[in-house]
């Protein structure tokens, strides 16, 4: 595509869509195979639940994962820079 941007067609629950995006062919069809699992899995556990609302489950848990990511990795990034701010007092002991 000539705007830079990918088109990968996927199938999830059964229906088809049409994917366009930055991301690379094979990152928007593993995502969509994850979409694919986490809706089927909603709807195998409550079989009379509309696609719509296991979807709306679905966005549900990917939101608490992502929120969960964020919060680690701001931990991480915390405890990097209070490592970095201690490295000068050590070596300033090592002296």
């Amino acid at each position: 595509m000539s705007d830079g941007q990918n088109r990968v067609e996927v199938e999830i629950n059964g229906e088809r869509y049409t994917l366009v995006g930055d991301a690379s062919p094979e990152t928007m069809i593993k995502m969509s195979l994850d979409v694919d699992e986490k809706i089927k899995q909603v709807m195998k556990r409550n079989t009379r639940l509309s696609l719509y609302k296991a979807a709306i489950l679905v966005a549900l848990n990917i939101s608490e994962e992502l929120h969960i990511l964020k919060q680690e990795y701001g931990n991480l990034v915390s405890m990097m820079e209070q490592e970095q701010e201690r490295e000068p007092d050590r070596k300033k002991r090592k002296k």
